[in-house]
C-alpha cells in the first residue's frame, strides 16, 4: 500500500480540521472523520468521507490518526479513553499547544506505546494545500519520514528536531511577533483615521515601511544573541522619547495609546536600570521572569 492509498483518521473537524480532510479527499485518499459536534461534516461525507459515531469506531479505521481539536484539555479528553487502541499506531496532532503541553503529550504516548509527532500549523484554512501554508514538526522522526508525502500535501513540512514541544515554540513565539505587529498596524490605522486618511491609504504608506523595516532583524536577533547592547543605532534614551511623543500624539487624536505605552513601560523599566544608552534589544532582557532589572 503506497502513502497516498494509506487511509486518515482526522479527530476534530473545525475550520481547520475541514480544510486538512478536504486536501486529502482531492487525493481520493480514505478519510474517517470524527468531531464531538455531530453534523458538520455533511460536505465532506458527501464527497465520501467516511463518518464515525465514536473515537474509537473512527481510530478502527486505520492508519495514522491526526487530531485537530480545539486545545490541549480536549486531545486528552479524546484520547485518554481509546488510549488502548492507539498502542502500536501513530498520532499526528495539529492542535494548537504550547510546548510543555507537546511534551506531556509525547511522553503520554511513548508510555502507552504511541508513535507521536506534533504540528503547529503556520497557516490559515483557506491555505491548506496552497502555496504559502507551513506546517512545522516535531517529535518522532520516524513519523515524520514515513508519512512525509502526506503532511506535504497539506503544507511546506519543516521537521524541527526530536523535542515535540519545538514545533510549538517556533510556531508561538512567530504568532506572538505577528500580533504585535497587527496591533501596531491598527493602532496606527487608527490614529490616521482620526485625521482624515482611510486605512487603505495608510496600508499604502506603511506596507513598504514595515517591510523595510524586517530587514533589521537578523542585525537586531544578532545584537540580542551576544548580549552587548552597547552601541545601538537609537538607544533606549531615544526610543523612550519617541514613544512618549507618539502616546501624545494618540491622545491627541482621540486614540488609546495602550499598544505603545506597553512597550514603553519595557523600555522605562531598562532606562530606570541604568541601561538608556542601549539598543531596544536590551527590553528583551527585561521579559525574561525574574530578570527585569538584569
Amino acid at each position: 500500500m503506497t502513502d497516498t492509498e494509506l487511509p486518515v483518521t482526522l479527530l476534530g473537524t473545525g475550520a481547520m480540521g475541514r480544510a486538512l480532510a478536504g486536501t486529502l479527499l482531492d487525493d481520493d485518499r480514505p478519510v474517517t472523520l470524527w468531531n464531538r459536534t455531530p453534523g458538520r461534516a455533511a460536505d465532506l461525507l458527501a464527497r465520501g468521507a467516511t463518518g464515525a459515531a465514536t473515537v474509537r469506531e473512527a481510530v478502527a479505521a486505520g492508519g495514522p490518526v491526526v487530531v485537530c481539536l480545539l486545545d490541549h484539555a480536549a486531545v486528552h479528553a479524546t484520547l485518554d479513553p481509546v488510549a488502548d487502541a492507539l498502542r502500536g499506531r501513530t498520532i499526528v496532532n495539529l492542535t494548537t499547544s504550547t510546548p510543555a503541553e507537546a511534551r506531556e503529550l509525547a511522553s503520554w504516548s511513548a508510555e502507552r506505546g504511541i508513535a507521536h509527532l506534533d504540528g503547529a500549523i503556520m497557516a490559515t484554512p483557506p491555505m491548506i494545500g496552497g502555496p504559502g501554508a507551513q506546517i512545522l514538526y516535531s517529535g518522532s522522526r520516524t513519523v515524520f519520514d514515513a508519512h512525509r508525502e502526506l503532511l506535504d500535501r497539506w503544507a511546506a513540512s519543516t521537521y524541527d528536531g526530536a523535542d515535540a514541544g519545538r514545533a510549538s515554540l517556533l510556531d508561538l513565539a512567530m504568532l506572538a511577533a505577528m500580533y504585535s505587529m497587527f496591533t501596531g498596524f491598527l493602532h496606527g490605522a487608527a490614529m490616521v483615521r482620526a485625521g482624515g486618511v482611510t486605512g487603505v491609504e495608510f496600508a499604502e504608506r506603511a506596507t513598504p515601511f514595515l517591510a523595510a523595516m524586517t530587514e533589521s532583524f537578523a542585525a537586531s536577533a544578532a545584537v540580542l544573541d551576544s548580549g552587548d547592547f552597547s552601541a545601538p543605532p537609537q538607544s533606549l534614551d531615544w526610543t523612550g522619547a519617541a514613544l512618549d511623543t507618539i502616546g501624545r500624539a494618540s491622545r491627541e487624536q482621540g486614540v488609546d495609546p495602550a499598544p505603545v505605552d506597553l512597550l514603553r513601560a519595557l523600555v522605562r523599566q531598562q532606562i530606570d536600570a541604568g541601561h538608556g544608552a542601549d539598543d531596544l534589544g536590551r527590553i528583551a532582557e527585561g521579559l525574561r521572569v525574574g530578570r527585569s532589572a538584569a
